[in-house]
């Protein structure tokens, strides 16, 4: 039987959350300088995180250390929610982007738990993960 090794683009999460950052990003870059510069730098870093802890923990090699960056992820998947509702009390978003974006950040700490509960339980090594 041949092993089939598991890639980063094969997380489900990891493929969300970088859709997701790209998405925050391309809407962040059009606001104003001061709305730039205080809630869209960190909504901007906050999502960017999710996506790139989750490569992190990929590339670790023991469990213990790669669920560590896996929960630094879900973590900010939790910030970027805060950044969003701001964003959203301040007008910076339209009803569609707020709901896309909530959307997206409610299922992210769901897959990434999945996620977790896959490492722990050694299933990643059989795709070499």
């Amino acid at each position: 039987m041949t092993k089939k090794y598991l890639k980063l683009n094969d997380i489900k999460a990891y493929k969300r959350a970088y859709h997701l950052s790209n998405y925050v990003w391309d809407i962040v870059s059009k606001w104003n300088v001061l709305s730039q510069k205080t809630i869209g730098e960190q909504f901007i870093r906050s999502t960017d995180s999710i996506s790139a802890n989750l490569a992190e923990g990929f590339g670790r090699q023991t469990r213990k250390d790669k669920s560590k960056f896996y929960l630094y992820a879900r973590a900010s998947a939790h910030e970027s929610l805060d950044w969003n509702q701001k964003a959203k009390q301040r007008n910076l978003l339209t009803e569609e982007q707020y709901n896309c974006i909530l959307n997206e950040l409610q299922q992210l700490p769901k897959e990434i738990n999945a996620h977790i509960k896959l490492t722990f339980a050694g299933l990643m090594e059989n795709f070499g993960g």
